[in-house]
């Protein structure tokens, strides 16, 4: 016999209770890094500080009524005296249980998930810039709650298409 347990406030835990959030795995679901002008971007001195061009995207695809996928997209450009140093793109993804009301699902989603996964891609991101000739890109926190408030309707819309593709 099987039965659902999820710990307290004080950390105890209470039979028959459900857990709202389990995480199933995180994963790398793509991972690029080009350097379009080496050696000679090697080579060369650098002439000034680097330019950096950072995108930080959210998606959530539906897997099942309870269980989403959540897909922290990252994209990074690099530029040395005005020359293109390296394009960086990360997809690190999470597979979430959440059994939580409806309307907790975007803000879980959107803010909880991300957050959980961040400091897994940033030290991603940081070892695959230091191991490709640059110095490691650290990137700093990311408010995901700001994010989620920014573009609260959109995200909504985005959590009920993916449990109506479930």
């Amino acid at each position: 016999m099987s039965e659902e347990i999820t710990p307290d406030i004080g950390g105890n835990v209470q039979d028959g209770d459900q857990v709202p959030l389990v995480i199933h795995g995180q994963y790398i679901k793509d991972l690029s890094f080009e350097v379009p002008g080496a050696p000679q971007v090697f080579i060369e001195a650098p002439q000034g500080q680097p330019e950096m061009s950072l995108n930080l995207d959210v998606q959530v695809e539906g897997i099942s009524e309870e269980v989403f996928e959540v897909i922290l997209d990252i994209k990074a450009e690099s530029k040395i005296g005005g020359k293109l140093a390296y394009i960086m793109e990360l997809k690190y993804s999470g597979l979430f249980t959440l059994k939580v009301p409806e309307q907790h699902r975007a803000p879980m989603l959107f803010v909880e998930c991300p957050r959980l996964m961040f400091p897994f891609a940033r030290a991603i991101l940081a070892d695959v810039t230091r191991d490709g000739g640059f110095q490691p890109l650290i990137l700093g926190p990311v408010d995901f709650a700001s994010l989620f408030e920014q573009n609260v309707d959109k995200l909504r819309g985005q959590v009920e298409g993916a449990q109506g593709d479930a």
